[in-house]
């Protein structure tokens, strides 16, 4: 179902993290767009402000940061109010962390979720997107994940992010609110950050390189992954609250594709100038062998997404981290 927007406030939760603060620069170029306001606790997120290679651009007077926590639903709703549509992108990310603190990624994840959901309900938001995860696949081993397998979450992060998905698709049937649930697969580009022990495997493997120490790769590389550009999740957000695209069911947003660490590794070897030295270790509890999405569906609903190329996506967010 879609339909167009006049112009309009959009709040995005976790808004100053890494796919939240490109999120905010893509939706800054859409006339429709007057204002963003972001809802961060500054946990992982960097403000605009302190971000390297921040200006005080004219657009800037259009972002408002709002401090609170998702945790907190007074916080959420002073965010939410009047706003046209809600990004939901604040979360614990990480399977390892989950498996380290299940309690705090279940308040955050979930709690935060019905919160932003509550919030939007109170306020009248005509759209809200939500951000789910490839890992509520968890143990189903058919590829590529078409949306109709059954979900088998292999962690307490997978639980949180399917119970986020079923929320919001609960509140579309329950009390009519227009809601999409995208399911992330491995997104990856600039402003990634890497200094944190649950870092995403890109990444580490950049920061790793950039200071001359070998990469760590849990197993024996072979594993898969459906990377996915930061280029195209933040249109596809962006293109799905301008026409209020919904959908009764989560939907995969990745592309089909399938690299594995090893490939990643070959590929930064043809581009860094010094050798790339990689210690293989014991594969870590919860991860997932191999991930793959059907993009039908996507498809369908958003046909216009950009999908950039793997290695020139890559290629990008390699001469980024080493400042070229």
């Amino acid at each position: 179902m879609t339909g167009r927007k006049d112009t309009m406030e959009v709040l995005v939760t976790g808004g100053c993290g890494f796919i939240g603060t490109n999120l905010v620069d893509r939706l800054l170029i859409e006339p429709e767009i007057d204002r963003v306001r972001t809802l961060d606790n500054y946990a992982t997120g960097i403000r605009r402000a302190h971000r390297p290679g921040f200006s005080t651009a004219s657009d800037s007077a259009r972002v408002w940061e709002i401090e609170g926590d998702l945790r907190n639903l007074d916080d959420v709703k002073r965010a939410t109010e009047g706003v046209q549509a809600v990004v939901h992108l604040g979360a614990l990310p990480s399977v390892p962390r989950s498996l380290h603190d299940p309690l705090t990624t279940n308040a955050v994840n979930v709690l935060g979720t019905l919160h932003v959901l509550e919030a939007a309900r109170a306020n009248g938001v005509g759209h809200v997107s939500v951000a789910s995860s490839s890992s509520v696949y968890g143990a189903t081993i058919t590829l590529p994940k078409v949306e109709t397998l059954p979900t088998v979450p292999l962690s307490p992060y997978a639980v949180s992010k399917l119970a986020t998905e079923a929320y919001a698709n609960a509140y579309s049937t329950s009390f009519g609110m227009n809601t999409l649930a995208l399911r992330f697969f491995n997104v990856f580009g600039p402003l990634q950050r890497a200094d944190h022990v649950y870092a995403a495997v890109i990444p580490k493997f950049l920061a790793a390189i950039k200071n001359d120490e070998p990469l760590t790769v849990f197993g024996d590389g072979e594993q898969s992954r459906d990377f996915t550009s930061v280029h195209a999740v933040t249109d596809a957000l962006t293109v799905a609250l301008l026409n209020t695209v919904t959908h009764p069911t989560p939907v995969n947003l990745a592309f089909g594709t399938r690299t594995s660490l090893n490939a990643v590794i070959g590929l930064l070897r043809q581009w860094h100038p010094r050798p790339i030295l990689v210690n293989y270790v014991a594969p870590r509890a919860g991860d997932v062998t191999h991930s793959q999405a059907n993009p039908a569906l996507l498809e369908s609903l958003l046909p216009t997404v950009v999908r950039p190329d793997f290695e020139w996506a890559l290629r990008q967010v390699y001469d980024w981290y080493m400042g070229l």
